[in-house]
């Protein structure tokens, strides 16, 4: 997981792929592009990032909107997942020739892309198995019942 500051805002770049495309198709015009942007905006404002592929699996738990078992987009969505010090240092990450270039080609195995931008309101990683057994045992002595 990327460890980023308290004041970070996080893109999220929805692409929705076209039918046939598979993740090899996509893969390397990817990685290029996150490769750009890591090598160009790594001192201008950009933290890190991840990208993740639509599985088709949906939480029953986790989800309020039906009992669907698998999501329409399966293998079909990529999320490009990035964290900026600001909009403005992201919009500026996309104004050079090249990263245009290299998103052209991306978008063009796209049915549809669009980007959201949200504000970092939390962020954590597991505990160690011991940490974990301490903090169950902290929250039954000590949390409400």
């Amino acid at each position: 997981m990327v460890d980023i500051p308290e004041d970070a805002i996080m893109n999220i770049n929805y692409v929705v792929l076209k039918e046939g495309v598979t993740l090899d198709d996509v893969a390397e015009k990817v990685a290029y592009l996150c490769e750009h942007v890591k090598t160009y905006h790594s001192d201008t404002g950009f933290y890190g990032g991840f990208v993740a592929l639509n599985t088709g699996g949906v939480s029953l738990e986790g989800s309020t909107a039906g009992q669907v078992t698998e999501h329409p987009l399966k293998e079909r969505e990529v999320l490009i997942i990035t964290f900026w010090r600001s909009l403005e240092d992201h919009e500026e990450s996309h104004r050079s020739e090249r990263f245009n270039q290299l998103f052209k080609e991306l978008t063009e195995l796209a049915e549809s892309t669009f980007e959201v931008v949200y504000q970092v309101l939390w962020q954590g990683k597991a505990y160690d198995p011991e940490m974990a057994k301490k903090a169950k045992e902290v929250k039954e002595t000590y949390a409400e019942k």
